[in-house]
């Protein structure tokens, strides 16, 4: 399997391509969400792969890719640096802040050498991209944001949360998937139109492989009263032309979040997708196409059904 290091961490990705003769085309990055990977983006850029390069890669700590440095990853990294500046950032250790996921992808594309790309992120991973967005306009041509959105500050809701998370993070055994069903239970809450069972599986996996201190930094960092203050400051200040999916009965991000978001600047395109929730690209794949396709000004196949 192909990995890059990337800040001194070891990340998955993987390309989505299809042939077409001398003709250069743009890329395009997918970026997952909170406990997930890039599996759940592979329908969508084969969609997409008639019209873009697509470029598929695990967030640090979640799927295929390491939390931190291997002991030996930070040694070398060490060696390696020629001065006491670089010495130190090798082995400053990277925190869990949204902030920092954006400069790793910043760091994936320096190594991967591209310049310029267009960005399809969900949830949590469209939180780092909205980041991104502001942080490096110049490497973006367009943006896609699916079920993302602006929320308020309340510190017992807040708290609890944390609380009802940090156990879920904890109690993850491995013997979990293997049980009739759970699939199933797992994915109740995220999804209102169904999706196959071979989906539903690969999202109950990821969740339960993601490193421990990846997954649980990331609930304080996304859900905090840091991030209820700084997103719609972020969303105000967007010069990239961005469109924002919601998904109808979305109960992780309602779609009423989104529309708020949207409505902070003149460059966010606002659409919601009747009949799904918190996975609208998998929960009607033509319907989401279809707005995406209008967004980028695009004709694709239509996704073959049965």
């Amino acid at each position: 399997m192909p990995y890059i290091n990337v800040r001194g961490v070891e990340h998955y990705y993987e390309w989505v391509k299809k042939s077409s003769g001398s003709l250069a085309k743009p890329v395009m990055v997918f970026m997952h969400g909170w406990a997930g990977s890039a599996r759940y983006w592979q329908n969508t850029a084969d969609a997409l792969s008639e019209q873009f390069d697509c470029l598929l890669y695990d967030l640090r700590g979640f799927g295929r890719s390491r939390g931190k440095p291997t002991i030996a990853q930070a040694s070398e990294a060490v060696a390696e640096s020629e001065s006491p500046q670089e010495e130190s950032e090798a082995i400053r250790e990277l925190t869990y802040e949204l902030e920092e996921y954006a400069d790793d992808l910043a760091a994936l594309l320096d190594g991967l050498r591209i310049q310029r790309v267009y960005i399809h992120a969900h949830s949590m991973g469209a939180s780092v991209a909205t980041l991104f967005f502001n942080r490096y306009p110049q490497r973006v041509e367009r943006g896609i944001l699916t079920c993302s959105g602006i929320f308020e500050y309340d510190e017992k809701s807040f708290s609890a949360f944390h609380k009802f998370g940090g156990y879920v993070v904890k109690f993850r055994p491995k013997w979990l998937s293997k049980i009739p069903f759970v699939d199933r239970m797992f994915m109740a809450r995220f999804l209102y139109s169904s999706i196959p069972h071979s989906e539903r599986q690969a999202f109950l996996e990821d969740f339960l492989e993601a490193d421990y201190d990846a997954a649980i930094g990331t609930i304080f960092t996304s859900v905090s009263k840091a991030q209820a203050e700084v997103m719609p400051q972020e969303f105000a200040k967007l010069t990239v032309p961005t469109l924002l999916v919601a998904g109808e009965y979305d109960k992780i991000i309602p779609a009423e979040m989104g529309r708020q978001a949207a409505a902070l600047s003149d460059k966010v395109e606002f659409v919601m997708i009747p009949n799904t929730a918190h996975f609208p690209m998998l929960e009607d794949v033509p319907t989401y196409l279809q707005r995406v396709q209008e967004f980028l000004q695009i004709n694709t196949p239509k996704p073959q059904v049965g």
